[in-house]
Parts: structure tokens; C-alpha cells; sequence
């Protein structure tokens, strides 16, 4: 079920759109990263870190969307981390009556009745200006940004050079806008920059979703993924590879198609204000 990717550092690869789990062992225990997805692989994480005496002492969610915001009564009560607005986002869509509804609606129809929904989105928020995650073990680097959703934020392993990413650097998905923000296309791009000055120290890339990738992978996907946002900013079509015949997710293109539409109409009404 764990595949190590650096010395000290596993990954879980789910069956659904290869999301990533991420294990760090550390002095007395691990530290996990957005666990998912079904209720049994969870089940199965916890069963196979009980068994081999590695319990969950830290957790840390990289955003605010359904699935990193998972867990299982298996993996113990560890304070779950996240930044403060992913906090934040998760108790306004906890206090809501309707809010399993709203969950439902985004999730695949294949493993609907499987995702465990009992302990989703209980994220314990970090201060604002915490640098790292809270345990003992390796230092885990908190790289927040405001791309793709708020209170995003990739981890860095700094000894080992691990970067987990979150919703970015995919291999297999272009990059997802945050449409609601101010400005989705500059909060992305400036996410990327801020990746970029970490180059030096990143020698594995684990996305929330896709394949788990080197130093070569690290710079090839963030070029890819500058290259498809600077053509959304400027209306062109982009040329990737993620995108449209031979992709790796045939949906992707309908997924590509509405993110230029609804840009196309924040432009407009930004122009029309």
C-alpha cells in the first residue's frame, strides 16, 4: 500500500484520480498528509501503520477541498493542521445544515457511497505566520499561497527535499483556478514563482493528484503548468498536453472549456464595473 519515495517519506496512491497520502516518519510516530480517499483504503492505511507501529501523530491538510480534508477512525485523534483560512473555509461549510448536500455534489459517482464523511473538514488552524508543522520529525515547511483554493498550502521535507504539493504540479490535471478569488490567474502564477525559488531544494515532487516525480519532473511541470495559465491570462488556447486529444482524463477538456469560460466573464464584468 506505501510506496517510498525518499528515505523516511511513503505515498498511498488512491484508486480515485491517483491522489496522493503522504507518510513522514518521524521521532515517535508519523505525520500524514491528506489521507484518502474510500473508507476502505483508509481503513487499510491505518491498519498497516498500527501494524507496523507507526501511529498518527500529526496530520496536515494541504487545502480545503473534500478530498484532503478526509479521515478514519483508525488513524487516531492527532491534531489534523491546516492553514488558518482552510480552517476557516472548513467551519463555514461545517456550520451549514445542508452542508453533507453540498459535499455530496461534488463527489464521483463511482465512490459516492464510499467516501467517509463522519470526521471530514476538522482541521485544526495553524497562527497565521507558522512557518512549519508542529511535531517531531523531519521539518515540514509550510510553502502557503493563494492558487487553486484558500488557504493552500504545499509542504516541503526540507531534509529530504520532498515537496507535497497539494493541488498543483500535476502530471495528469492542468491547472484548476481559483475563479472565486480577486485575481485567480496572478495568485496562481505567483504561487508557481514562489515553487521556483524552491527549486534548489526539491529533488521529489509528490501532486495531490498524479504521479510522484524528480527534480527534471519538479521544473518540466511547473514550466507546463506557467505556460497553460499565461495562455488562459491572455486568451489563448493552451497547448497541453493534460488538455484535449491523447490526454490522460478525456473530461478534463469540458473541465478546460468552462474554467476559460468563466475567466472570459470575470473579464467582462470586471471591464463592464
Amino acid at each position: 500500500m506505501l510506496k517510498q519515495v525518499a528515505e523516511g517519506v511513503h505515498v498511498h496512491e488512491s484508486e480515485f484520480l491517483q491522489s496522493n497520502a503522504v507518510v513522514v516518519e518521524g521521532h515517535d510516530g508519523v505525520l500524514l498528509i491528506d489521507p484518502g480517499i474510500t473508507r476502505a483504503e483508509l481503513a487499510g492505511l491505518a491498519r498497516q501503520l498500527r501494524d507496523t507501529g507507526r501511529p498518527v501523530v500529526a496530520a496536515f491538510s494541504t487545502h480545503p477541498d473534500w478530498d484532503h480534508v478526509l479521515w478514519h477512525a483508525g488513524l487516531g485523534d492527532a491534531p489534523r493542521y491546516g492553514t488558518a483560512r482552510n480552517a476557516e473555509a472548513m467551519r463555514d461549510l461545517l456550520s451549514q445544515p445542508d452542508w453533507i448536500d453540498q459535499v455530496a455534489e461534488g463527489l464521483p459517482p463511482e465512490h459516492a457511497d464510499d467516501i467517509p464523511m463522519e470526521l471530514l473538514g476538522l482541521i485544526t488552524a495553524l497562527p497565521a505566520d507558522a512557518a512549519t508543522v508542529p511535531w517531531r520529525g523531519p521539518t515540514a515547511r509550510i510553502i502557503e499561497h493563494r492558487a487553486h483554493a484558500p488557504g493552500h498550502a504545499a509542504v516541503l521535507i526540507e531534509p529530504q527535499g520532498v515537496l507535497v504539493a497539494g493541488d498543483m504540479l500535476s502530471d495528469i490535471l492542468m491547472p484548476f483556478l481559483d475563479l472565486a478569488a480577486d485575481d485567480p490567474v496572478g495568485d496562481h502564477l505567483a504561487a508557481l514563482e514562489r515553487f521556483e525559488r524552491l527549486a534548489d531544494r526539491v529533488a521529489v515532487v509528490v501532486p495531490g493528484h498524479g504521479s510522484v516525480g524528480d527534480a527534471a519532473d519538479f521544473r518540466a511541470r511547473l514550466e507546463l503548468d506557467r505556460a497553460y495559465v499565461e495562455a488562459v491570462r491572455d486568451g489563448r488556447r493552451p497547448a497541453d498536453p493534460r488538455v484535449g486529444p491523447g490526454a490522460p482524463l478525456d473530461w478534463l477538456t469540458d473541465v478546460d472549456e468552462w474554467q476559460l469560460e468563466r475567466l472570459a466573464e470575470k473579464h467582462r464584468a470586471a471591464d463592464s464595473g
